[in-house]
């Protein structure tokens, strides 16, 4: 299965966002033997930083060090989608600014909706960022359900046990981009996030 030929955006009417900045991912991979998704914040300024690019992009070497940090032992993403790891944005397109409005989370978490349904056997969603998080939270209330995640700081919300569908739910810091190589206590705190998800999905 390709994921960019199950979910696509097609009207575009986020005002906030670069549209030719717009990725889903392109990969063939076999969705019944993903077993963690991971949903950071946004596609990158960069297109050539992404997940999925050739080389070394920038996304790819920040979440295998997160990953690496957590005892996981990977050299790239295709070792992570091979433990059954898939990665992927809440917002697919890349940010104007620092933020990201909420008319565009909501908006984009309709396709991310669709990207998780694409996994059956999905056992722990990692919510890597605040725009991660209000993107589930804003599928559960679409779904008739309460907010998944609470409000507050994420070092007061995180470890704690959050569901969706069956699914544990992992809030945590951004792990994708340059600032996981600043923000050193955070990245104690992913490595420890990761490790708990890894566990939970026997991955």
């Amino acid at each position: 299965m390709r994921v960019s030929e199950c979910v696509a955006c097609k009207a575009f009417p986020c005002a906030d966002v670069k549209h030719d900045r717009y990725i889903v991912p392109g990969i063939n991979l076999k969705p019944e033997a993903i077993s963690i998704v991971m949903v950071s914040e946004a596609a990158p300024e960069n297109p050539d930083d992404y997940y999925y690019a050739k080389g070394k992009p920038l996304f790819q070497q920040t979440t295998v060090q997160a990953f690496n940090d957590a005892e996981a032992d990977v050299s790239s993403v295709k070792d992570l989608v091979a433990r059954g790891i898939y990665l992927t944005t809440a917002v697919k397109c890349g940010k104007v600014g620092y933020g990201v409005q909420a008319d565009t989370i909501r908006e984009c978490s309709c396709l991310l909706e669709k990207e998780l349904a694409l996994f059956p056997n999905a056992k722990v969603l990692m919510l890597m960022g605040d725009v991660a998080i209000k993107a589930l939270n804003c599928i559960a209330r679409r779904t008739g359900q309460k907010r998944v995640i609470p409000a507050g700081s994420t070092y007061k919300i995180r470890g704690q046990k959050y569901s969706f569908k069956g699914i544990r739910v992992l809030p945590s810091y951004l792990q994708a981009g340059p600032s996981f190589f600043i923000e050193k206590s955070k990245r104690k705190m992913i490595a420890e996030d990761i490790a708990a998800g890894l566990r939970l999905a026997g991955a």
